[in-house]
């Protein structure tokens, strides 16, 4: 699991890189899980929200499909959102609800698992208080 944070440490210089080439963001920061095979395999991508895409450089666009999610903001450190996913994965299946997710070799290979980051440290300093979105992408 130490990728997760690999990948949320690179979120400064990608909006940093962003912005050097004037494009804006229209929404917070996220990580997008792809395929989760929890014995080994963890690919993530770091990603902003954009309706344009300039310059050169790996950009990849679209990487967050339309359609039905489950969501719900999560207030504390990052280090406690493994509780609250498996909060919200319980109470989605109670309510007999499916994900946009299929076993692969890889792992399970999700249509969109997002963590989005609401809170900016370097506005509220107290980590107690970052609030974080989770969103899951529903199956059709």
């Amino acid at each position: 699991m130490s990728t997760v944070f690999e990948a949320a440490d690179r979120l400064p210089g990608l909006i940093g890189w962003a912005a050097a080439r004037g494009i804006t963001p229209v929404g917070a920061p996220f990580l997008k899980y792809d395929v989760i095979d929890m014995a080994g395999v963890l690919r993530v991508r770091v990603g902003i929200p954009s309706t344009e895409v300039q310059g050169e450089g790996e950009v990849v666009a679209g990487v967050l499909p339309a359609g039905r999610y489950v969501t719900v903001v999560h207030t504390g450190p990052p280090a406690s959102l493994t509780g609250a996913n498996r909060d919200l994965l319980e109470w989605a299946a109670a309510e007999g609800l499916t994900f946009d997710v299929t076993p692969t070799d890889a792992g399970d290979a999700w249509g969109a698992r997002l963590e989005v980051f609401l809170t900016d440290p370097r506005v509220e300093p107290d980590i107690e208080r970052w609030q974080t979105e989770l969103a899951f992408l529903l199956a059709d």
